[in-house]
């Protein structure tokens, strides 16, 4: 908007603006105001309001201001012109070397969100997937604290988990499968742990999948077990493998947590995973979960 602004005033009023700047209003700084400024402006600013190559744009505002200095610098250094010329020109030395260091502060970030990107560190189109699930469990808060603190017990109800490798205290290494017969691995490390409250943990160094969780059990009501609470976040990375990895928990990835927090249920209330023998992972075992609490199937 300040392109396109100044750009107007230098092309519909290039004496005055001349005269603001302390330059000699003649026609030639006239048409150095209006063609070398005035057009440049207006070019700059609408290519930055169309968003289309916007960081070139920006960096050829930042050579424009240099040309701008250029300029000014020479009004300055004119020994022609009167004190308040220069008390002018000065002044426009100052505004426009703020403004370059906005532009290339701007152009700066802009180039680095896009190599960012480009080597897939960056959201690249892929959105962030969002999951939350509860469920209530008739076991004490401790013994369902405890089950899930050893990180290692999680692949026997989180499916797409493969395994989770203690590295110290804190720290463990998760590999999952993913889309397309695909395999991912990375560390995570526990930000916070209250012993039979709450857990949270986050993704560390260059992760395929940026993620972090917390888990939180409270007792239920009327002495029935524990409530325990699950909320996930994952950034996959930009690209095709991002958008494939993106569906690492289906089209409802709330319904995915809520399918293994019924294994979890089913683990801790009965010692193993329930399936149906016509369909395994499918549909109909997650339709007689849903309808009943975890129990073995009738044979």
């Amino acid at each position: 908007m300040f392109s396109l602004g100044l750009g107007t005033a230098q092309l519909v009023a290039p004496g005055e603006m001349n005269r603001l700047v302390g330059a000699d209003d003649d026609p030639r700084n006239r048409r150095i105001q209006r063609w070398a400024g005035g057009a440049r402006e207006l070019a700059a600013g609408v290519g930055i309001e169309a968003r289309y190559r916007t960081t070139g744009w920006l960096w050829a505002r930042v050579a424009g201001d240099v040309l701008d200095l250029t300029l000014l610098g020479a009004v300055l250094a004119d020994p022609r012109h009167r004190p308040e010329q220069r008390r002018r020109a000065a002044a426009a030395t100052a505004a426009v070397l703020g403004v370059t260091a906005a532009d290339v502060r701007a152009a700066l970030q802009l180039q680095h969100a896009g190599e960012h990107a480009a080597n897939g560190h960056g959201g690249g189109g892929v959105k962030e997937i969002e999951a939350k699930a509860e469920i209530t469990i008739h076991r004490p808060v401790a013994e369902v604290f405890a089950f899930w603190n050893d990180l290692e017990n999680l692949p026997r109800f989180m499916r797409h988990l493969q395994s989770v490798t203690r590295l110290g205290a804190d720290r463990s290494r998760w590999r999952a499968k993913a889309p397309a017969g695909m395999e991912i691995e990375w560390e995570a490390e526990v930000t916070a742990r209250e012993i039979d409250e709450y857990i949270s943990w986050r993704s560390v160094g260059g992760a395929t999948v940026q993620n972090s969780g917390s888990v939180r059990f409270t007792p239920a009501p009327g002495d029935r077990g524990t409530e325990v609470r699950v909320h996930l976040h994952y950034r996959p990375p930009a690209g095709k493998i991002g958008a494939a990895l993106a569906k690492l928990f289906g089209e409802e990835p709330g319904q995915q947590v809520r399918d293994d927090l019924r294994r979890f249920k089913q683990v801790l209330e009965t010692g193993e995973v329930v399936r149906s023998e016509a369909d395994p992972e499918g549909t109909r075992t997650r339709r007689l979960l849903a309808q009943r609490p975890a129990q073995p199937l009738p044979r």
